[in-house]
């Protein structure tokens, strides 16, 4: 299954967004307002959990300066990954994208492409005013 957000402007270069998308401190400023716990586990890992629903672990483990940053799921029984993928538009202008992958079964993937659509929706909406 993959999803995919809506790409949004960002008035900031690419390698500013990468920057600040690389720093995982950075993520609980993106978060939903139903977030109901937010950890920083590392340099390169933090565990979140949005109300009624069980903690993840997410761990950068791969970064492509000033285009890719993708995080993956940190032990769990699900593995997903997401994605960043940032375009340079101008010497200060960018979009960025961010793009969820996992392989679930039929019945997962049904329960939840409603809830992790609207994350990483709202993960990507919050990033202009954040960064």
């Amino acid at each position: 299954m993959t999803l995919n957000s809506p790409k949004v402007n960002v008035d900031k270069s690419a390698q500013e967004l990468f920057d600040f998308l690389s720093n995982v401190e950075n993520f609980e400023k993106l978060m939903p307002e139903n977030i109901s716990k937010f950890e920083v586990l590392g340099d390169d890992k933090f565990l979140f959990a949005l109300s009624g629903m069980p903690e993840i672990i997410l761990q950068k483990k791969e970064a492509e300066a000033p285009n890719k940053i993708v995080l993956g799921a940190a032990g769990g029984k699900i593995d997903f990954s997401l994605t960043g993928q940032i375009t340079s538009l101008d010497t200060d202008k960018s979009d960025v994208q961010l793009v969820f992958s996992g392989d679930f079964n039929p019945m997962m993937a049904m329960m939840i492409k409603g809830p992790i659509s609207k994350f990483i929706e709202t993960l990507t909406t919050n990033i202009p005013q954040a960064v």
